[in-house]
């Protein structure tokens, strides 16, 4: 039985990866300092350790057994736009702190091969309609925020440990990923988690507010699919990064017509403003397709998988809040 160490387990991506792997017939460590909020996890063992700190970040990837086979290291500080932008430094020195002590602690531990989560916010901003740009478009380096040049930065440090140490090293740049058992409030959720709140709390015929014009276009990425997308890139031979997305592009104000159709509700648009970032993203995904790998959920359908999850949140909440 092959073994495995993820690290943000307890997040949304990393909790759905634990599933993953165990369905793979894998036996999942998950580490994180916090438990998953929304569900049991997975994982046949879990550790809360803040690996911010080498000395946690050494006992994460050592077992009883020996040495784990694979290392998922998609721990962080992050969240949605609102949370990029106001939260700079906190996200530079919490993530920064993270990923140096992981990658040096799996390089001592003796880890073969380790995965790092990286973002497209590493890109440049982009005009709606630009030629898909591929992995080395991100030099000459020149990402929107901060959260990005952290991600670049870990990327090149994942790299240079991996050439001294011997480790394969697999880093998937994610395009904006959503799904059940998502954050959906609070100030971390990402667009789709959100707009599926804000329409989930409006009546029929309501308005929903929207964050700048509208016009700024994304491509959203089915969890059930991101997942699939990491194990096959850490099982490839792909060396360097690689852009795991859906083709489908969409702009906000489309985002939210597909929430409304899937809620069955009429909802009219304010938009009011706040941290938009980049007007597009576009980017090749060639280099996954070459594993095999296609993005099977397009946003209507995952949003028909998501919704309910999000309204049933939104009620329990509300009932909560409830006096008697």
């Amino acid at each position: 039985m092959k073994t495995a160490v993820v690290c943000g387990a307890g997040g949304f991506i990393g909790s759905h990866l634990v599933k993953k792997l165990k369905a793979e017939g894998y036996w999942v460590r998950g580490v994180d300092q916090k438990r998953l909020e929304f569900a049991r996890t997975a994982a046949d063992e879990f550790l809360r350790l803040d690996l911010r700190e080498q000395k946690n970040c050494i006992k994460a990837v050592k077992l009883e057994s020996g040495v784990p086979d694979e290392v998922y290291q998609l721990a962080a500080d992050m969240g949605g736009m609102g949370f990029i932008h106001s939260a700079e430094c906190e996200i530079m020195r919490n993530s920064a702190l993270i990923n140096i002590h992981m990658i040096h602690s799996a390089a001592a531990a003796g880890i073969k091969r380790y995965f790092f989560s990286s973002s497209v916010c590493v890109y440049r901003d982009m005009k709606i309609g630009e030629p898909e740009m591929p992995e080395s478009g991100a030099y000459p380096a020149q990402p929107d925020n901060e959260y990005g040049w952290e991600k670049l930065y870990a990327e090149r440090m994942a790299m240079a440990f991996g050439r001294k140490n011997g480790m394969a090293i697999r880093i998937a740049r994610f395009q904006n990923c959503y799904g059940p058992e998502g954050t959906w409030q609070g100030g971390r959720e990402k667009a789709p988690a959100a707009i599926c709140r804000k329409v989930a709390e409006a009546p029929d015929g309501g308005i929903v507010e929207v964050w700048g014009d509208g016009s700024a276009v994304r491509s959203y990425t089915y969890v059930g699919d991101m997942v699939d997308g990491i194990f096959r890139l850490m099982h490839s031979d792909l060396e360097g990064a690689v852009n795991i997305g859906c083709p489908q592009y969409v702009s906000v104000d489309e985002l939210v017509a597909t929430v409304a159709e899937v809620a069955k509700k009429k909802i009219q648009v304010k938009h009011i403003d706040g941290p938009v970032g980049v007007h597009s993203r576009n980017f090749s995904n060639e280099r996954i397709y070459s594993t095999g790998w296609k993005a099977q959920t397009f946003l209507k359908d995952g949003i028909v998988l998501t919704y309910p999850w999000v309204k049933k949140q939104v009620r329990k909440a509300a009932r909560a809040t409830t006096p008697g």
